[in-house]
């Protein structure tokens, strides 16, 4: 689809080829949390560029709007928004989204796709109007669907940190009788269906990183 947005015109998913989008719908502009969100965002946009990833915003205001907004939004909280959002006045591409539930009508609620390269939407989350998001927990889902396209595995619950196989990755169910023989040969596990084998310690570490981050207790701007 053709979309308007505050960088230009862009075509989904063609102009993202190759790379990772994150496209994440909000409510409205001048809104608390969705102001909130962005500047989370914002902060977070160099780590998910490391990860070849763009950042899309997306709700059924205007592009005037959504510059007056961004300008608001460096003058009064001191950050940049590097990426651009969609202005979806007419509520098009929310509709073709699935992007408006009943509970708002009118309004987009806090999805987010996580697209791949080859412009496959491979994770959706939503949230309510009320729930800002966790911009962390987006992070180690973007890097945990690229270390099950690189390495063939299923992530545990919880990963890097589950409770069951710790930093390791779920090896697929085999699929054969004799897979399942030998399934324990080559991997180690509680049973022929839950094995499991190491993940890459640099993979490991990042997605701990976004982990320990959201953990922590940011030191707040609030006059």
């Amino acid at each position: 689809m053709k979309v308007t947005t505050t960088h230009g015109p862009k075509t989904l998913p063609d102009d993202y080829a190759g790379k990772w989008l994150v496209l994440f719908s909000h409510p409205g502009d001048f809104t608390p949390v969705c102001t909130t969100e962005f500047y989370a965002f914002a902060r977070r946009f160099d780590d998910f560029k490391a990860l070849n990833a763009e950042l899309l915003g997306l709700s059924v205001d205007t592009v005037p709007s959504h510059i007056q907004w961004i300008r608001w939004i460096k003058e009064n909280l001191g950050i940049e928004i590097p990426f651009p959002i969609i202005a979806d006045p007419m509520g098009f591409v929310s509709k073709q989204l699935g992007m408006i539930q009943a509970q708002s009508a009118t309004n987009t609620v806090r999805a987010v796709f996580i697209i791949d390269p080859q412009g496959i939407i491979r994770t959706i989350i939503y949230y309510p109007l009320e729930l800002g998001r966790n911009i962390d927990e987006i992070l180690r889902a973007l890097k945990g669907l690229q270390v099950i396209d690189r390495e063939k595995v299923a992530l545990p619950a919880n990963w890097p940190h589950s409770e069951v196989v710790g930093e390791n990755a779920i090896v697929p169910t085999a699929k054969t009788l004799q897979e399942a023989n030998e399934r324990l040969k080559q991997y180690k596990g509680f049973d022929w269906w839950l094995a499991y084998k190491p993940v890459p310690p640099e993979d490991v570490e990042i997605a701990r990183k976004y982990l320990e981050r959201a953990s922590k207790k940011p030191t707040p701007i609030a006059k």
